[in-house]
């Protein structure tokens, strides 16, 4: 009888929390991905989601201790794809809370480095 009590306990306490957590979830806008600018991204939508911090590090890896460059995985050409323009036409950088990386990565409340040191808009002339 004590454990059938103790379940029926634990499940209304994960019930609330539950419900607690969907309704703070729901409170927070998702993240506005915009569409990229080919057919198609150079791997799966999921693969890149999950893995796209791996592929940039190893990326800058090759580079930089390497100096082997591909376009393959370039932080320049993703930024050329998944350009966001503003009302103005103009390509927004990561200071906007639009911008293709800056969307998710508030989203997930993870801190982005990389434009430090790259551009976070598309140079003029590159297409």
């Amino acid at each position: 009888m004590a454990l059938r009590r103790t379940a029926i306990v634990t499940l209304a306490v994960l019930a609330f929390g539950l419900a607690g957590l969907t309704t703070v979830v729901a409170g927070v806008p998702l993240p506005a991905i915009s569409p990229g600018l080919g057919d198609s991204c150079v791997e799966d939508t999921d693969f890149m989601r999950r893995e796209h911090m791996n592929l940039l590090k190893h990326q800058r890896d090759e580079t930089m201790r390497k100096g082997m460059r591909s376009e393959q995985y370039s932080l320049v050409e993703c930024i050329n794809c998944h350009v966001v323009e503003g009302p103005d036409a103009i390509p927004l950088t990561v200071a906007s809370p639009d911008h293709f990386c800056r969307s998710c990565h508030d989203y997930a409340a993870v801190n982005i480095d990389c434009f430090q040191c790259h551009a976070s808009r598309p140079e003029p002339g590159i297409e």
